[in-house]
């Protein structure tokens, strides 16, 4: 991953990266900020739903694995426990997408409000000079 640089910098017109002095020039180390991007985007409707429904569908997919892993290679096959944790395959696909349509109906929600109300705001009336 790159990290985008911008212009250099001196001493003159401000810090340099990785510069450890405070402004003053005293030798005190400067606290150091979060290292990696951090996202200014907020939770929507849904997400939560997604989330859990990928990480549901994740422990499936791996059940699934571990129930055929012992059918190809000609082991005993594993406990009936192991088929029903397969069905969280599903159960994952449909609780994410119980959060994708919650998060459609959000932003439908959102857009028909928006749109009620710069239809209800009248127009400004035309100035005559």
């Amino acid at each position: 991953m790159q990290r985008a640089t911008g212009p250099a910098t001196t001493k003159a017109n401000g810090p340099v990266p990785g510069d450890k002095t405070s402004p003053g020039g005293s030798s005190v180390l400067m606290a150091r900020t979060y290292p990696g991007q951090v996202s200014d985007e907020t939770p929507q409707a849904g997400d939560l739903l997604v989330r859990i429904g990928a990480i549901v569908f994740l422990v499936g997919a791996v059940a699934t694995l571990a129930t055929m892993t012992p059918l190809f290679i000609g082991a005993d096959p594993l406990p009936s426990v192991f088929y029903w944790v397969c069905m969280l395959m599903g159960a994952g696909f449909l609780i994410a997408a119980a959060g994708v349509i919650r998060s459609v109906l959000a932003q439908r929600r959102q857009a028909d409000a928006a749109s009620a109300a710069s239809a209800a705001s009248p127009a400004p009336a035309p100035t005559v000079t």
